[in-house]
């Protein structure tokens, strides 16, 4: 009997991991028969678990949405993650709902890994200046079961200066990046990849459209080289005195981008909604900086640095 039940928690692993399962590579992953695979599926039907038999000549199994949410089965790199994203990262709205969840799943956490969460205790993040746009989780949930699934999608975008279009495409990743959730997609009637805002998508079609091949892309580091200018009320350049690659390696995509000058020297394009934010980050650099621009952003510098000389006076 325990020999079955781990057999049956090792099937429903496998279903959870990816949409379609043939048969065959059940039966493969399990080192068991065909006729075991059908007999074990069968269990986890009486269970509750909604096993989809699906036909053609990618036939097989599909776990399907039942009427009640069962049991999830999650490895320990998954369980970290999605504590980590409950912690610093619910959607608008639900921080509430995102606390109960976070709750339950940190309660039966092994120690091991919850160690690894409790980490996270001793971590500040910058408060925000404006609130993040809200975003509805359904509509989060649909892009993101298009992008696992490489499904074609269409959706309603409004742009920045108000104009609706409809747009088709190949969604690749969501991107949370500093207030904002992303869509990163190749655009397939204009051929190019496009970064979408998602608080600014409507009525996208179910995510089962036709399929396409994934594409290899850097989507995070695309996310931020477009929409810096636009997220951001405060844009700086900052020279900074200390090779590109010793920046780089302290700052995130989502931070700014880094443009080398020489072997001793680069500039820095981050932004934030204040000025007092900016200089936050770019002190805790650790290097020799100037500020060239905004000029807000310069006086409030120069203020700091006069406010800092009186601190220390004998």
């Amino acid at each position: 009997m325990l020999e079955t039940s781990a057999r049956l928690l090792r099937l429903l692993a496998l279903l959870q991991s990816r949409r379609d399962w043939q048969g065959s590579e059940l039966a493969d992953e399990l080192r068991i028969s065909p006729r075991t695979v059908r007999r074990d599926v069968d269990r986890l039907r009486e269970l509750g678990y909604p096993v989809n038999a699906t036909t053609g000549s990618f036939g097989g199994y599909r776990l399907g949405a039942g009427a009640e949410l069962p049991p999830l089965l999650l490895d320990d790199n998954e369980a970290v993650a999605v504590a980590v994203a409950l912690r610093t990262t619910p959607v608008t709205g639900l921080e509430e709902v995102s606390l109960r969840a976070l709750l339950k799943l940190e309660q039966v956490l092994p120690s091991r890994l919850r160690h690894r969460v409790s980490a996270l205790d001793g971590v500040e993040s910058v408060p925000r200046d404006t609130p993040a746009p809200a975003v509805d989780p359904e509509l989060l949930t649909t892009l993101a079961a298009a992008c696992r699934d490489s499904d074609t999608i269409r959706f309603d975008y409004t742009a920045h200066d108000g104009t609706p279009t409809r747009r088709r495409a190949e969604p690749h990743r969501l991107v949370n990046w500093g207030r904002r959730w992303y869509l990163v997609a190749w655009d397939a009637d204009k051929q190019d990849w496009r970064s979408f805002r998602v608080d600014r998508i409507t009525r996208p079609t179910p995510p089962h459209g036709p399929r396409f091949t994934p594409r290899e892309f850097d989507a995070t580091t695309f996310v931020a080289s477009r929409v810096t200018s636009a997220a951001w009320r405060y844009l700086a350049r900052v020279t900074v005195h200390a090779p590109a690659h010793d920046v780089i390696a302290r700052i995130s995509p989502a931070i700014g981008t880094v443009e080398a000058v020489d072997e001793t020297s680069c500039v820095l394009v981050t932004g934030s909604d204040s000025v007092e934010t900016l200089a936050v980050w770019i002190s805790m650099l650790g290097f020799d900086f100037e500020v060239t621009s905004p000029p807000d952003l310069v006086a409030h510098v120069r203020t700091l640095a006069a406010r800092y000389a009186r601190a220390v006076q004998d």
